[in-house]
């Protein structure tokens, strides 16, 4: 299966159905939403997938996109798909493992725009935000963008965070996080 992106690119995907690509519906929703803040941004891409997000980011004008996936299989059509799309100084790094233990790698980074898509029934969605923001990953100004089902969905309450935005694509829905004002 392939995919487009930004530009009418032409991006790898995994055989299967063992990840669940961000729909082009949802993918552009995000881009709209935060077009104003995505050049020269840094970008950090939880439970990463194809990569299609983060070579969008790229795409997009990012200065620096990281992911993080489990899946070695994943892991190699994203070094593909982002090594297509990035410019001569982009930067883009994708870090193999459980997001739960490899966000400690990313201590001391700040990152403008965090986009974390996990399997919809994972129990992964509070623990990471809270590493998140243990591990002060956002910067203070920043914005992270949560995928989930859009049904029975229950927004993790993070300390010194609020929920700026929300929004329902069909099946899917967004939740958007900020530092409190």
């Amino acid at each position: 299966m392939s995919l487009r992106i930004y530009g009418h690119r032409q991006l790898k995907t995994l055989p299967g159905m063992n990840t669940r690509p961000t729909s082009s519906r949802v993918r552009t929703a995000i881009f709209n939403i935060w077009q104003g803040a995505i050049t020269n941004c840094h970008w950090l891409d939880l439970c990463t997938g194809s990569g299609a997000i983060g070579a969008e980011a790229l795409c997009r004008g990012a200065e620096v996109v990281v992911g993080i996936e489990k899946s070695t299989c994943a892991c190699d059509i994203i070094r593909q798909n982002w090594q297509k799309v990035a410019g001569q100084y982009q930067q883009w790094q994708i870090i193999r493992g459980d997001i739960l233990t490899k966000l400690t790698c990313l201590t001391g980074w700040k990152f403008n725009l965090i986009y974390f898509d996990p399997p919809y029934a994972s129990k992964l969605y509070q623990p990471a935000l809270e590493l998140i923001a243990q591990y002060q990953l956002l910067d203070t100004q920043g914005e992270i963008a949560v995928e989930h089902s859009s049904h029975g969905w229950l927004a993790p309450t993070i300390a010194d965070w609020e929920i700026c935005r929300e929004k329902v694509y069909g099946s899917t829905g967004i939740t958007f996080y900020r530092y409190r004002k």
